[in-house]
């Protein structure tokens, strides 16, 4: 009986451990999860510091990043292209975007092709995205 409860234990130890790794340390938000860019330029540095070496500049508003790590006052994110850095948590917004790959992407009413086309986006460009639902996705 004793070593049925000391597995027991273990296995909630462990439970508790993996659900704590899909959490942020410092927010208890979900790892990884999604963002946008605040401003219009923002500094992606190589480490968590105004210290570490600047390794180049997001310089698009709204951009979509996703958060992969935290660390203090800054969260490490990446863009769609895998290329990230740290970045203050000042500078980025919980608001949700999307970035479109194709041009002249179909925008439509609802998850099935065959409601009204609300509208069409170029290549690149920025959208917020108003409900994030997951309803009909394959």
């Amino acid at each position: 009986m004793k070593s049925f409860l000391s597995f027991l234990f273990l296995v909630l130890y462990l439970t508790q451990s993996v659900a704590a790794a899909d959490r942020g340390s410092v927010t208890n938000l979900p790892i990884p999860r999604y963002v946008s860019i605040k401003t219009d330029e923002v500094n992606v540095r190589r480490g968590p510091s105004l210290t570490h070496r600047i390794d180049w500049v997001f310089q698009r508003k709204g951009m979509p990043l996703e958060v992969t790590a935290e660390y203090g006052h800054w969260r490490r994110v990446r863009d769609r292209d895998g290329a990230g850095g740290w970045v203050h948590y000042s500078l980025l917004s919980g608001v949700r975007t999307v970035i479109s790959e194709s041009d002249m992407l179909d925008l439509h009413l609802g998850p099935d092709e065959s409601t009204p086309i609300a509208a069409r986006l170029e290549l690149g460009v920025v959208a917020r995205l108003a409900n994030a639902t997951l309803t009909g996705v394959a």
